[in-house]
């Protein structure tokens, strides 16, 4: 059954009546976003067959490689088994799984976004009372997502054609089936939840623990075979083998979830009305104090500070636990030994890994700071911000409870990094606490620009999240393709010191600090003098 089928039952195409604008309306609002997130993600595949030939040019550099991952289970875990020893094989071994996971973010926001967020907001209740079917924005956002991931299909194939046509078809379509998976599991979940919150926070945590089946799957086969691999979105990725003898119809095992799902999605969207949810938010009143601007600020942002922390000790305890066998997995390659001295400095191969580790869970732990920020303007589009500023709060008072939150959660977070780093490796804790604690002038920049927009252009205020994206892709992608210093100066982690190891330079992080006081500070300066969105 599919969505016609329920158009037909409920009153003809009557149910899908302005789909079509609203679709076109979801891609300008989604201009930035999803470009970005797409670039970002087709980037970071599309740079691996250069970065790999590099690495194992040889096919006796590569067949030991293989060896050494069947031979390691937590790197299996991390990254997946080899299946071939061509370059398309081992660049679907070595960003298949993460091209998975960003595919699914972009979706599951992407979907919340235009039919959660827009109810808590009171903008779909206006959409609705024109011409416009019960299930037309549901379809607009599930096609948006489809749009998103089809693109990305489409850049993946062809940037990978000439490493095979069918390899590279093979996983540009698994990337944009697994991206889809979670497309239509964030429907179901924003039918079910009043809380667009709540909504992204259900699907990332269905997503991590597809990730966390994978990885216990992979740890215990070296061949994906695995039951638990099988029960995980992201072990169908990988099961489908792109360039190692395609498994064809494991996408239909994609396909069958897409349209199970979407089935369920609008079947419970045509049994509830518009704002209403079948796991209601639970009303008052409220337990604990709620008497200043921080104490609801953190009622509102708990659950999203808990819930990195513990994911960032959990990574950095996996983290920690590699780093005792990276060395007999670069061995005698050079240029693996290069990049990572690049991205964690020339103290020796084990300190380099750490530090680039690190500064690799530094650039995520960007994205909660912005999503952080960035809940000061769903809180103002959706209205609730104004009962608050209507009683003796200031505006200043409000905003700086939410900011207390995001910036200090991130150091409750990089704490948590450091802690899981020093229970997988057991090292000394306070070389790998200060490591991490050094990335926060880092994060605090991109933190700061949210704040800029959030305050001067509020309308461009997810514009914030390209400027996450983009860091991102620096840090990420650009030590592998030996990226300019100039290219990788543009990210205000490239001028952080490289710890443990290296030499702590005091400069670059305290005009990193004062340049995130003045972001804040012209933000909150841009607040005071502009009309709240009503």
């Amino acid at each position: 059954m599919t969505a016609a089928s329920f158009a037909v039952r409920g009153g003809g195409t009557r149910q899908l009546a302005g789909t079509a604008t609203l679709l076109r309306f979801a891609l300008r609002r989604d201009r930035v976003l999803i470009p970005v997130w797409v670039a970002v993600n087709a980037l970071m595949v599309l740079s691996m067959p250069n970065t790999l030939k590099s690495l194992y040019g040889t096919p006796a550099e590569r067949t030991d490689l293989i060896h050494q991952v069947a031979a390691n289970a937590s790197f299996r875990a991390l990254i997946g088994p080899v299946f071939d020893t061509s370059i398309g094989a081992l660049t679907a071994w070595r960003a298949g799984v993460y091209a998975g996971l960003l595919a699914a973010v972009t979706g599951l926001l992407v979907v919340v976004r235009h039919t959660r967020d827009e109810e808590e907001s009171g903008r779909q209740e206006l959409v609705a009372s024109g011409m416009v079917g019960r299930r037309a924005s549901l379809t607009a956002a599930l096609l948006a997502a489809g749009v998103a991931n089809a693109a990305l299909a489409v850049l993946v194939t062809v940037g990978l054609a000439g490493q095979g046509g069918a390899g590279a078809l093979a996983l540009g379509l698994g990337v944009a089936a697994v991206g889809m998976v979670f497309a239509t599991a964030a429907a179901i979940v924003a039918q079910l939840t009043e809380s667009a919150r709540l909504a992204r926070g259900l699907t990332s945590a269905a997503l991590g623990a597809a990730f966390v089946l994978r990885a216990a799957g992979d740890s215990a086969r070296d061949d994906g075979s695995s039951v638990l691999t099988w029960l995980s979105p992201l072990g169908w990725l990988e099961n489908l083998r792109p360039y190692a003898g395609e498994r064809w119809w494991v996408l239909l095992l994609c396909a069958a979830a897409v349209a199970v799902q979407a089935v369920a999605a609008y079947a419970l969207a045509g049994r509830r009305d518009v704002g209403m949810s079948f796991l209601p938010t639970r009303p008052g009143p409220a337990t604990g104090r709620l008497g200043t601007a921080g104490a609801l600020a953190w009622r509102l942002q708990r659950g999203s500070v808990l819930g990195w922390g513990t994911a960032f000790f959990v990574v950095g305890v996996v983290y920690g636990g590699l780093t005792d066998g990276v060395s007999d997995l670069v061995g005698d390659n050079d240029n693996a030994r290069r990049i990572f001295e690049r991205m964690g400095g020339r103290s020796g191969l084990t300190d380099a890994f750490l530090a680039s580790m690190i500064g690799m869970m530094g650039l995520v732990a960007a994205l909660y700071v912005v999503g952080s920020v960035l809940r000061l303007n769903g809180e103002e589009t959706s209205g609730r911000a104004e009962p608050v500023l209507a009683n003796a709060v200031g505006r200043l008072r409000w905003t700086a409870g939410h900011l207390v939150i995001a910036f200090g959660g991130t150091v409750l977070i990089m704490l948590l990094t450091g802690a899981g780093f020093v229970v997988g490796h057991g090292r000394e804790a306070g070389p790998i606490l200060g490591a991490c604690l050094l990335q926060l002038p880092a994060i605090w920049v991109v933190g700061g620009l949210a704040v800029l927009l959030y305050g001067v252009l509020p309308r461009a205020a997810t514009a914030a999240w390209g400027v996450a994206a983009a860091v991102l892709l620096i840090g990420w992608v650009g030590p592998a393709l030996d990226a300019p210093q100039a290219v990788l100066d543009l990210s205000p982690f490239g001028h952080l010191p490289k710890l443990p190891g290296g030499s702590m330079e005091w400069g670059p992080v305290l005009v990193l600090l004062a340049l995130s006081a003045a972001l804040v500070a012209a933000g909150l300066a841009g607040l005071r003098r502009r009309d709240m969105t009503t």
